[in-house]
């Protein structure tokens, strides 16, 4: 991934040096669970260097990324160099040393989505009572509060992080069972000692590699984290816009919206989050394609993953972090919701004296809601109080309903505590 959308604790795991101290980790591993190497020659092994350069200088000639990286590590080690990748086969190694990767990986990215369940959770509690419209196809509904719907997306940030948890884990899987997967050269037993040793779980049947659901579970899960960021950034676009102006990113002093209007302050992190949503799930779909290899082995998945795998990785990261950040940031303004409510002249409380005409005038359905939605479509489009026009309605001064209560806010939200009671749960 380029710089610009990685950030630094999870780009170096996914350096050429990391990848290959992930490998030099499986070798050592290895070599200490084997019964053939003497003390002496396990501390030669243990001290065996290697460097980048070495391997790509010795891999233009053996064309085979492991078996260079195999003869450095092997010279550096001297006499006892001759244990190294004794009875292994090169999926062994790289696997076991992916699963080394992706453990740490995930190490970084839980912790991650858990704090975006944080911030969100506490702006929605910060905003358990502030009155905003609710917008269905874009268009004004019914009243809530910018709290409930916060909490909305507080719920959606812990199951992702939930999700996250449990790909992370199940991806933890090694394998060191040799050619085609039988052990001809191990055992089972041999395998435990190493897998052990790197605190990773076994893969029951490695066919030489570990089988790609696993990745692709990992990918899937962090394209659909992808996606539940990408919700809650477009959300946030459609309330920076201009006509609607709820909310807005944090602008920093000396930012620039625009380099030809200097009016403009732009959603550009949330419109970045949504761009690389897009990418995570192009990974996602590759990783499904990398499941289906060629009878016990074939390399088809090797090159996509060395794409795929890091930059999905390092992309969610940077990906989470920027959603906590504006969820921290995020500038709301509680006058203009109040505003936007009053839009529609009153149009929004039309299911409340709808279900009043129903219940307290005993109107059949269909007619009350005829009453109401000619009365409502009229005061949206004149301007005038639906209150106003109601009270004018012939039907509703027979009914004799309480207007005040019916044009009240405060029923919209008098479930708040339940709701929030939910959110303490997780948060």
């Amino acid at each position: 991934m380029i710089p610009r959308y990685s950030r630094p604790q999870l780009a170096a795991l996914w350096t050429d040096e990391a990848r290959m101290s992930a490998w030099r980790d499986v070798e050592v591993a290895a070599c200490e669970a084997m019964d053939g190497p003497t003390a002496e020659e396990l501390e030669a092994i243990r001290a065996a260097t290697f460097s980048v350069e070495a391997v790509d200088e010795r891999e233009k000639t053996t064309d085979h990324d492991v078996a260079a990286f195999v003869d450095v590590l092997s010279a550096s080690a001297g006499p006892a160099g001759r244990w190294i990748h004794y009875g292994l086969t090169s999926s062994d190694v790289l696997d076991t040393a992916l699963a080394l990767q992706l453990k740490r990986a995930g190490e970084v990215i839980v912790p991650g989505a858990c704090a975006l369940v944080r911030a969100l959770a506490e702006r929605a509690r910060e905003h358990r009572d502030t009155l905003c419209v609710g917008r269905t196809h874009g268009v004004h509904a019914e009243p809530t509060s910018f709290g409930i719907k916060l909490a909305g997306f507080a719920f959606e940030a812990h199951r992702n992080a939930v999700r996250l948890e449990r790909a992370f884990a199940q991806a933890a899987v090694g394998a060191v069972s040799g050619a085609v997967g039988t052990y001809s050269a191990t055992s089972p037993e041999f395998e435990a000692r190493v897998l052990d040793a790197l605190g990773l779980d076994r893969e029951p049947v490695s066919t030489q590699v570990v089988a790609r659901d696993r990745h692709a579970e990992l990918l899937q899960a962090i394209a659909l984290a992808g996606a539940g960021l990408e919700r809650f950034a477009t959300e946030l676009r459609h309330l920076q816009r201009t006509e609607v102006r709820e909310a807005e990113e944090p602008f920093r002093a000396g930012q620039k919206g625009s380099s030809a209007m200097p009016h403009k302050r732009n959603p550009i992190k949330s419109e970045q989050i949504s761009g690389l949503a897009r990418v995570l799930r192009g990974n996602a779909q590759a990783a499904v394609e990398d499941v289906a290899l060629w009878h016990e082995r074939d390399i088809s998945h090797s090159s996509v993953e060395r794409v795929i795998l890091p930059d999905s990785t390092i992309l969610i990261d940077y990906m989470l972090a920027r959603a906590t950040a504006l969820a921290e940031g995020m500038v709301v303004h509680r006058a203009r919701m109040q505003e936007n409510l009053e839009i529609t002249c009153g149009a929004l409380f039309s299911q409340r004296v709808l279900l009043a005409l129903i219940e307290q005038a005993g109107m059949v359905r269909d007619d009350a809601y005829r009453i109401v939605q000619r009365t409502a479509q009229t005061a949206w489009d004149t301007r005038t109080p639906l209150r106003e026009l109601l009270a004018a309605e012939p039907a509703v001064a027979e009914a004799g309903l309480d207007l005040d209560a019916l044009f009240d806010y405060r029923p919209y939200i008098r479930h708040a505590d339940a709701i929030f009671a939910r959110l303490d749960e997780i948060a």
